[in-house]
């Protein structure tokens, strides 16, 4: 079997959400639960997958990154050059 993108997961506080999920992503969602158990050895979830997937998807956008990086504006006030005497 192929190495799946998600390694053991983290116990963390969680921020508690309510989602609605079409039936298919859910059983999707269950069946990469059961692989990940398989390859880790560690029981795992399916609710738990959810913030581990969506943390792996905005890393990896690399549009999302750049529209998060700080303008120059937003860094505060730049330097002014020296004014010609």
């Amino acid at each position: 079997m192929p190495k799946l993108k998600l390694g053991p997961i983290l116990d963390d506080r969680p921020v508690k959400l309510t989602v609605e999920l079409p039936a298919d992503l859910h059983r999707d969602l269950v069946a990469y639960a059961d692989a990940l158990s398989r390859e880790t050895g560690q029981q795992v979830e399916p609710t738990k997958l959810v913030a581990p997937m969506l943390a792996r998807f905005l890393a990896s956008d690399r549009g999302f990154r750049s529209a998060r990086r700080p303008t120059p504006r937003s860094r505060g006030p730049q330097p002014q050059p020296p004014r010609d005497p």
